[in-house]
């Protein structure tokens, strides 16, 4: 049996503007229901890629496909509304003359029981039964976005892009939002291709995500792996805070005022950086000038000084300024820890949470 194929599907797209080239030979698959987030700073060419899936924009270069069938290439092109491509954007775009029904219904044909009987689904199903006959001004941020979503649904589209579609409500709210579009979103088996710059959303929503730079994909897999085994060190900077040491290879080990590191595939003088993050440093306090002893997860501890020590709500970060280089590291702790400045105290690193990559290289 013959494997199905993807929802959508873009191959070796390219689209460049004035010269200069914004999406670079990137390639993506989705599969039906999945929902795959393409995730990386402003301007790396994550709204250029949809736009051009949507048809707003033509490439350059590749090809795009719909369940198996060619909608464009850079002579062939379906139209936007022929697509089955749903759009919710960040500003909602909903029409103001129009109440709320009439806004879920705008895009559906068909009979007019139909019809009626769509929007009451969907208006139940965002949980806004009661506002049929209401109008956007009426309501909050949080309530247009669940309009947008109804109306996005409404025609059954089989895949749904969305641009940053939540950076316009406010942080108490955009939890619940999310959470509650993704039900309905995996409800009606509809594959999503979401457009980020915030990893925690990304984190949040996807089964897939696309890490991009620079208009390419630089690491595409689940938000575990991506976390997890992040292919260089703007990779793993992307998603939190890092400290980051310099060694030079010897016999695949890398010495530090930490101890040894593991450097296997390097050859003898290559230059590394050893990644970490503050959740990976432990903090002991200081006794008479010794510290823990060194163990095989641990390794050596090195000293710093406090620098600096806020709470940040459900943990703390710690600045240390350390004896060995005058650099500054990071650590996270637990709930409320606030040392004062100057304090000494000693410091090490998680053997099994640390990335060695080489020195100014990037995947």
């Amino acid at each position: 049996m013959s494997e199905a194929p993807p929802r959508l599907e873009a191959r070796n797209l390219t689209k460049r503007f004035a010269g200069k080239t914004v999406v670079d030979d990137l390639s993506l698959r989705i599969a039906p229901g999945q929902v795959t987030c393409l995730l990386g700073p402003s301007g790396c060419g994550k709204s250029t890629t949809l736009r051009m899936i949507a048809g707003v924009d033509m490439q350059d270069a590749g090809t795009i496909s719909v369940d198996g069938a060619l909608i464009c290439d850079t002579v062939y092109r379906v139209p936007p509304e022929r697509r089955s491509i749903g759009l919710m954007f960040q500003d909602f775009a909903l029409f103001p003359h129009l109440s709320v029904g009439a806004n879920v219904a705008f895009g559906l044909s068909g009979a007019k029981s139909e019809r009626t009987e769509r929007v009451r689904h969907l208006l139940d199903r965002v949980g806004l039964a009661g506002y049929h006959d209401s109008y956007p001004h009426e309501l909050s941020g949080g309530e247009q976005q669940r309009v947008a979503l109804a109306r996005a649904l409404a025609p059954r589209p089989r895949i749904m892009l969305m641009d940053e579609p939540f950076s316009g409500l406010d942080n108490r709210l955009r939890d619940g939002i999310r959470d509650e579009t993704l039900a309905v979103l995996k409800e009606e088996d509809t594959s999503v291709l979401l457009v980020t710059h915030e990893p925690e959303e990304a984190m949040r929503m996807a089964d897939d995500i696309a890490l991009m730079r620079g208009g390419r994909i630089v690491q595409q897999g689940a938000p575990y792996n991506i976390y997890n085994a992040p292919v260089d060190k703007e990779a793993v900077a992307f998603f939190s805070d890092i400290n980051v040491l310099e060694g030079v290879v010897r016999n695949a080990l890398t010495t530090t005022p930490f101890g040894e590191f593991l450097a296997p595939g390097y050859a003898d003088g290559a230059r590394v950086e050893i990644v970490f993050r503050p959740q990976h440093v432990s903090i002991d306090f200081d006794r008479n000038g010794r510290g823990p002893n060194p163990t095989r997860l641990a390794g050596t501890p090195a000293r710093g000084h406090v620098e600096r020590a806020r709470f940040m709500g459900s943990e703390s970060l710690v600045e240390f300024r350390m004896e060995h280089d005058g650099e500054v590291l990071r650590a996270t702790v637990p709930n409320v820890f606030l040392p004062a400045k100057g304090t000494p105290m000693w410091l090490t690193v998680r053997r099994d949470r640390c990335f060695v990559f080489p020195v100014g290289e990037a995947g």
